[in-house]
C-alpha cells in the first residue's frame, strides 16, 4: 500500500478508535453513575452479563485501533487519544464497575439510549451500505458527520426532555377532545390494525406539518438545516434543528393521544419510525420489490432532499408515499437517482452550533434558498 494509502487507513483507525475509546469511557460511566445517565425502563431490561462483554470487548478494540493508527499515521494525535480515553475508562474499572442497586429513580440523562443506538445502528447500517451502497465513494466518515453525530448525541441525551415536550401540548390544550369511549373502543381492536391505523394518522399528520415547514419561510430556516446535507447515509437524518423536532412531533403526537392507542402498537409503531427515519436517509440502492409501492424506501425519500430543480417540494410523506400521491406531490422517476443533495448555495453554515443559531440570525436565508434552488421570500 502506498503512503497515502497508509496515512489514510491510519486515520480512520484513529477515528474509530477515539469514537470507540469515548463509548467506552461513557458506558463506564454509566455504571459509576446509573440514576443520573441510565434511562430507568432500558435498566428493568439490562442482560448486565451482555453489557459488562460489550464494553470490554469496546475499550479493548479502542485500544487496538489506536495503536494501529499511531503505527500506520505519521500525526499520533487520534490514535492517542483513542488509546488513552480506553486507558481512562479501564482504570476507572471498565466493565468490573459494581452498581449499587435498586438504582435511585431521578431526572437522568440518557447516555446508555445514545451509546446503544450509535453502537447497534453503526454495526448494521455501516456494514450494509458498504456493500450495497448508491454511492460506493462516498466515505463512512464523509464532510459533515461530526456535525451530525452531534445532533444524535443531542437528541438521544436530552430523550427524557424532548418526550415530555412532544407529550405536554397535546395533555395541555387537547384534553378537551380525548373521548373515553372511543379510546376505550380503539384501544379493543387488533393490535394490528391499531398499529396500522397509527401509521396512517401519524403520517398524515406529519406530512401536513412537514409541507408548512417547506412552505412558511420563518418554519423553513428551522427545516433548511435537515436539507443542508450534500451526503446521505444513515446518520445524515438525525441532522435536525431542535425547534423542527419538537414542532414535529408534538403535532404528531396530538392524534394519537386524542385516539388513546393501546401501550403495545404505540410502542411498536414508534421503533418503527425510528428505524426507517435511519433507513430512508441511507447511502442504500436496493430493490425492495413491491414493498417500495407501499412504504417510503431510500431511494423515494433521496429525492425529497435532491438539489435538482425538478424534485423541489416533493415526497414529504415519512411512511406512506400514497399520501403524496393523494396530494400530487409524488415524485419518483423510474429507476433514477438525485445526482445532487443539499441547498443551491449552501447558505447553511457547518456545524452543530452554528446551526442551532442560524435560524434566529437576521435574514439568515438571504437568497431565500430552498431545496433544489427554488426562491422564497426570508
Amino acid at each position: 500500500m502506498n503512503p497515502r494509502g497508509l496515512g489514510t487507513l491510519g486515520w480512520a483507525t484513529g477515528v474509530a478508535s477515539t469514537t470507540l475509546g469515548a463509548m467506552g469511557l461513557g458506558a463506564v460511566l454509566c455504571l459509576w453513575f446509573p440514576s443520573l445517565l441510565t434511562t430507568p425502563e432500558l435498566r428493568d431490561i439490562y442482560d448486565m452479563t451482555l453489557m459488562r462483554a460489550l464494553i470490554k470487548a469496546t475499550l479493548v478494540l479502542a485500544f487496538a485501533l489506536g495503536a494501529a493508527s499511531c503505527l500506520l499515521k505519521r500525526r499520533k494525535d487520534l490514535g492517542l487519544t483513542g488509546m488513552g480515553l480506553s486507558l481512562l475508562a479501564t482504570l476507572m474499572g471498565g466493565s468490573a464497575v459494581e452498581v449499587a442497586t435498586p438504582v435511585r429513580p431521578s431526572d437522568h440523562v440518557g447516555l446508555d439510549w445514545f451509546l446503544l443506538n450509535v453502537l447497534v445502528l453503526a454495526v448494521l447500517f455501516v456494514p450494509i451500505e458498504q456493500l450495497f451502497a448508491q454511492w460506493p465513494r462516498q466515505k463512512i466518515f464523509r464532510p459533515g458527520w461530526t456535525t451530525d453525530l452531534a445532533y444524535f448525541a443531542v437528541s438521544h441525551l436530552g430523550v427524557q426532555a424532548t418526550v415530555l415536550l412532544t407529550m405536554l401540548p397535546a395533555a395541555v390544550f387537547f384534553r378537551w377532545a380525548v373521548s373515553p369511549r372511543l379510546q376505550g373502543w380503539l384501544a379493543s381492536q387488533p393490535a394490528v390494525l391499531q398499529f396500522f391505523a397509527i401509521l396512517l394518522i401519524a403520517d398524515l399528520t406529519q406530512y401536513s406539518v412537514h409541507r408548512l415547514f417547506h412552505r412558511v419561510p420563518f418554519l423553513w430556516r428551522f427545516h433548511a438545516i435537515h436539507h443542508s446535507s450534500r451526503q446521505l447515509d444513515w446518520l445524515a437524518g438525525s441532522r435536525l434543528h431542535l425547534v423542527d423536532i419538537l414542532v414535529t412531533r408534538a403535532l404528531g403526537f396530538v392524534p394519537v393521544y386524542v385516539l388513546g392507542f393501546a401501550p403495545a402498537p404505540t410502542y411498536a409503531y414508534l421503533v418503527f419510525v425510528s428505524f426507517q427515519a435511519v433507513l430512508i436517509h441511507a447511502n442504500l440502492r436496493v430493490d425492495f420489490g413491491p414493498l417500495a409501492r407501499v412504504f417510503a424506501t431510500p431511494r423515494f425519500h433521496h429525492w425529497h432532499h435532491s438539489a435538482q430543480a425538478e424534485a423541489v417540494d416533493v415526497n414529504f410523506a415519512v411512511h406512506l408515499p400514497v399520501i403524496d400521491r393523494l396530494f400530487g406531490t409524488y415524485y419518483l422517476p423510474d429507476g433514477a437517482w438525485p445526482t445532487a443533495y443539499g441547498i443551491a448555495g449552501d447558505p447553511v453554515p457547518e456545524g452543530h452550533l452554528r446551526q442551532l443559531v442560524y435560524p434566529f440570525a437576521p435574514r439568515p436565508l438571504a437568497a431565500g434558498a430552498a431545496p433544489g434552488g427554488a426562491m422564497r421570500p426570508s
